[in-house]
């Protein structure tokens, strides 16, 4: 390679333009979207994401809760109980169905929750690829349902990750007024 000059090692160090650059990239980022990290080209990672993580503790046992949650029947009441469809269920709205095999599908709430099986142990673990109907075509969440002895009763460990942005308030609240709270009514 001759007449052409080999990188030294100052050469990868940054200069003060570069800090400078950076550093300016990182603020303007910062402002102009507080949840986003500026990134180095080539780097697709999200540094930021929302989760919800409750707990809710149910008088009845792992059997009782699993069954409730994954049989149509039962939680075509539990739907009916919730606060999304206290005003009566409209005409012409999609029956609750749910798939007990995994891979197989799920359609709650009229139609407005949609999804996929993803793993069911029984009296176990639920994990489905959850999403809301008006979501983007292709957006789908996970959600996980853990059942815990906890006394006589199940403690529900529940993580829900992958939804869009900005969702997380909205839907924390819909689990507590659309899943927990009716299923509490549901199982006493």
């Amino acid at each position: 390679m001759t007449g052409q000059r080999q990188p030294t090692f100052a050469t990868w160090l940054p200069t003060r333009r570069r800090v400078l650059v950076g550093a300016g990239c990182a603020f303007a980022g910062f402002a102009a979207n507080p949840h986003h990290v500026c990134s180095s080209p080539g780097d697709d990672v999200s540094r930021t994401a929302e989760s919800i993580h409750q707990e809710p503790v149910f008088k009845a046992s792992r059997k009782v809760l699993y069954e409730a949650l994954t049989q149509a029947a039962q939680f075509d009441k539990v739907t009916k109980l919730s606060a999304a469809m206290q005003t009566g269920t409209p005409p012409g709205m999609a029956p609750t169905e749910i798939s007990r095999e995994v891979g197989g599908s799920f359609l709650l709430f009229g139609g407005h929750i949609l999804g996929r099986q993803v793993e069911l142990v029984p009296n176990e673990r639920i994990v489905q690829a959850w999403r809301v109907a008006n979501w983007a075509p292709g957006i789908y969440s996970i959600v996980k349902f853990e059942l815990l002895e906890a006394g006589s009763g199940t403690k529900l460990v529940f993580d829900h990750t992958g939804f869009p942005n900005g969702r997380g308030e909205e839907l924390a609240a819909g689990w507590k007024a659309n899943y927990w709270q009716p299923l509490e009514k549901f199982l006493t």
